[in-house]
């Protein structure tokens, strides 16, 4: 599937623009929202102000991130906040109000819609408006921590340049953040196709070791699926995409590093001799130290490895 974006530019006359966002100092928030309006509309033309007035709101102008209104969140308390705490920028409630144009627009089965809307919300459009809105936290390392947001926040005008050079600065900006959300889309597509074989494999489980043919996403499709199956997996074993078999562990949820069952203690970092000997599995290649991980060269060496790590009573 290609994504056609449509052309963007920036103009001095509101007479020419059909968008109108904030001027100064740009940031990711209302770049992806520009770029996510350029996807259902022809020609993007922007213009770029902090003083929103009446005439302007009369006009068929979308504005976002600027004037206090639907598509702003710069007014007292904000304008909504998600479920799990995450208020929503301008780029969020852009995504939320426009989504189903963009879907609509690439041709995306309606059933998928409330499925890749949710996706991309929390794997992108999230941590843009958690940013912009001085949610995300603090690391505690002291060492610039890079993001998509510090990255277009970078191609403003420093502060020994002509502020002038902010409306180009903004294009440049949004050529670079163009692709990262082209990627996001097309992967949320793609990854939904392994949906379904996901959900086969589920049922076809046993022992709490899920087993798929083909390497695919299938982490997030186990822990969002409704089956009494999922809540039960421990271990899923795949073919490896560097060669041989992954076994691998199930999250506790998603965006977790914590595991349902992590394989036995015993394991951790051995390889090839070692983990054979400890394991009496031939073929065993790999443990990963945090035990979230082993490979082996065989199917049948992974399955020996999950029906042991199934039965492991200690750590």
């Amino acid at each position: 599937m290609d994504i056609n974006f449509s052309n963007v530019r920036v103009t001095e006359d509101i007479l020419e623009a059909n968008c109108i966002t904030h001027s100064g100092t740009f940031h990711a928030d209302e770049i992806f929202a520009t770029l996510i309006l350029s996807l259902i509309n022809k020609d993007i033309v922007v213009y770029r102000t902090n003083e929103v007035d009446d005439k302007m709101r009369q006009t068929k102008c979308i504005i976002y991130d600027v004037g206090r209104g639907e598509l702003d969140h710069h007014q007292k308390g904000g304008n909504g906040t998600r479920e799990n705490g995450i208020m929503y920028a301008a780029c969020g409630l852009v995504w939320k109000k426009y989504h189903e144009d963009v879907f609509a627009k690439l041709g995306i089965d309606k059933k998928d819609w409330d499925y890749l809307y949710s996706q991309i919300d929390k794997n992108l459009i999230q941590f843009i408006d958690a940013n912009d809105n001085g949610l995300t936290p603090d690391i505690g390392v002291d060492y610039k921590y890079v993001t998509i947001a510090s990255i277009v926040a970078s191609f403003n005008p420093r502060w020994d340049e002509d502020m002038a050079l902010s409306n180009e600065r903004f294009l440049i900006a949004m050529d670079i953040c163009r692709k990262v959300l082209e990627n996001e889309v097309l992967s949320q597509i793609s990854k939904l196709k392994a949906k379904d074989k996901v959900e086969d494999a589920i049922e076809n489980s046993y022992n709490h070791i899920l087993i798929l043919e083909e390497y695919m996403p299938w982490q997030d499709f186990v822990l969002s699926s409704q089956s009494d199956k999922a809540k039960d997996l421990w271990y899923a074993i795949y073919p490896s995409k560097r060669g041989g078999y992954a076994l691998h562990c199930v999250n506790v949820k998603q965006g977790s590093f914590e595991n349902r069952k992590s394989l036995p203690l015993a394991w951790a970092g051995l390889e090839n001799k070692e983990l054979q000997e400890v394991t009496g599995v031939d073929n065993a290649r790999f443990c990963h130290t945090a035990r979230f991980l082993a490979t082996t060269d065989t199917y049948e060496a992974a399955l020996k490895l999950a029906k042991l790590a199934v039965n492991n009573r200690g750590e």
